[in-house]
């Protein structure tokens, strides 16, 4: 999702979400540095960038001194591109001398070639084409040529001076497997894109870049998720509330279970954010289901981003309960989506809700669970800024979100995973308790910054009706504590089916 309006002239990367983050693309007619180890997506990237130019009616050339063309197209073909005519790849090979039984000392490797040659066909190869788009691959092949650090450096300004003459967009590619520490390009190029892969210990390589040069230019900083799927290099842009300001009327959205609003003081703020907590098997999902199917009812859409439940089992489960999401879906009215969080970064998840926000205008987003949201950035540092970031966004496009957290535990002291609760609008909590030789479950509101709300400890059950509260416990004392003491005349608890 471009957030900018393309600047004039700027020559676009074919890479939505990289022309977001270069507030429009690259700037012509200057040399740009994209650099990163071997498999970041660096070809694929130059590839989207030629072929973006040629859909703008302007000639590319790639100029590959460690690929071959064959491999070039195939890797285009892989991703289901075709390199039309007016992007030409040029495979510098070493001079026919080499070929020669008695000279030849390897295979055609590069390396053989002398730097001076190299040029020589470049240049011809260049002004034979006059392209408007010029990627050059790798430029570790050119350092090797160069063999030295002063004669690397010439080189690089004259090609840049060569191409800045003929106005030019040029993209160096550099994959870092010599003199990792040289920063010779970095000096004399007008941008420098890198690329990072991490590897995790359980789940799928993480991809990620950061732009950390560009002259006289804007640009979002810090490091921004990536993935390499069918079709090209996806990029998702790190996340800045403040950038996504709406206006919008705010009222208060029921549950349609008159004990819970009145717990909630009337109801839930739109635009707010809603922390439910509660050890494993005390219904926070359901509670957030009930404001789901309230919403649907209103006839508002819904998103709902399920970590740690299959949704057939879900599905069913609910429908027992009185909801009955997959009619919901089917009906457009309602996104539900099963997360992988081995396989997923916290910038694709987060490019995904906004996507539901943006462009389906989902105004009530179910996060289940923040437990799971967690495991999918577990060398991330910084979950509390990941989620501060969206709940911010949500808030501000008038989308009201409902995130769950399980508590370590089941009674007494429970432990949360990360302290959220000051970042969230308001905090639901639930708890198992014991009383009259049941476990029952209660529910109370701790916090609320948008209005007043009840200060009591509801019973709550959850069976074939959906969700029911009764009155407040006010005969018993340490509910929360899991063991309370009857303090009444008269227990007001909730009737089992079996209790007759």
């Amino acid at each position: 999702m471009n957030d900018h309006p393309q600047a004039p002239g700027k020559a676009r990367t074919g890479v939505a979400g990289l022309d977001d983050i270069l507030v429009g693309g690259l700037a012509p007619g200057h040399l740009f540095l994209l650099e990163g180890s071997p498999g970041t997506g660096k070809t694929t990237i130059a590839l989207s960038f030629l072929l973006e130019g040629a859909r703008q009616g302007e000639r590319g050339l790639y100029i590959t001194l460690s690929e071959t063309s064959r491999e070039l197209r195939e890797g285009a073909r892989s991703h289901g591109w075709t390199l039309p005519d007016s992007v030409e790849v040029f495979e510098l090979v070493p001079p026919e001398s080499l070929l020669d039984a008695e000279q030849q000392q390897s295979l055609l490797y590069s390396s053989d070639l002398e730097l001076g040659e190299a040029t020589r066909q470049i240049f011809e190869t260049f002004e034979r084409l006059n392209p408007s788009r010029v990627v050059l691959d790798s430029l570790s092949e050119i350092r090797l040529l160069a063999q030295g650090s002063l004669r690397y450096r010439r080189q690089i300004l004259a090609l840049k001076h060569y191409f800045a003459r003929y106005g030019a967009t040029v993209l160096l590619l550099d994959d870092l497997t010599t003199d990792t520490l040289d920063k010779t390009v970095h000096s004399v190029v007008h941008g420098v894109i890198r690329l990072e892969e991490l590897a995790p210990e359980y789940g799928a390589e993480r991809r990620r870049m950061r732009i950390s040069k560009y002259r006289g230019q804007s640009f979002r900083g810090g490091f921004h998720d990536m993935a390499i799927k069918h079709g090209g290099v996806q990029v998702f842009p790190r996340l800045v509330a403040s950038e996504h300001r709406t206006g919008f009327a705010r009222h208060a959205l029921t549950s349609d279970i008159a004990e819970l609003d009145a717990l909630l003081g009337g109801g839930i703020e739109q635009g707010s954010s809603v922390l439910v907590l509660g050890p494993a098997g005390t219904g926070k999902s359901t509670f957030a289901l009930q404001f789901v199917a309230a919403a649907v009812r209103r006839g508002e859409k819904v998103a709902v981003f399920v970590f740690d439940e299959e949704l057939g089992l879900l599905f069913k489960r609910t429908r027992n309960m009185g909801f009955d999401l997959e009619q919901m879906r089917d009906s457009g009215m309602l996104h539900i989506e099963q997360l992988d969080a081995a396989e997923l970064s916290p910038g694709e998840f987060a490019h995904r809700v906004r996507a539901r926000v943006d462009s389906a205008q989902a105004k009530t987003v179910v996060i289940d669970s923040l437990n799971g949201y967690q495991a999918a950035m577990p060398d991330e540092n910084a979950l509390v800024l990941h989620v501060h970031e969206l709940l911010q966004y949500l808030n501000r496009q008038g989308a009201t979100t409902f995130l769950t957290v399980a508590q370590h535990g089941l009674v007494g002291d429970m432990k949360s995973p990360v302290d959220l609760t000051y970042l969230a609008d308001s905090v639901v909590l639930l708890r198992y308790f014991e009383a009259a030789g049941r476990v029952r479950r209660a529910v109370s509101v701790i916090k609320k910054r948008t209005g007043a709300h009840e200060d009591t400890i509801r019973e709550y059950r959850i069976s074939g009706g959906g969700l029911s509260l009764g009155a407040p416990l006010e005969n018993f004392q340490g509910v929360l504590r899991g063991v309370p003491t009857f303090v009444g005349a008269a227990a007001p608890l909730l009737k089992l089916p079996d209790s007759d």
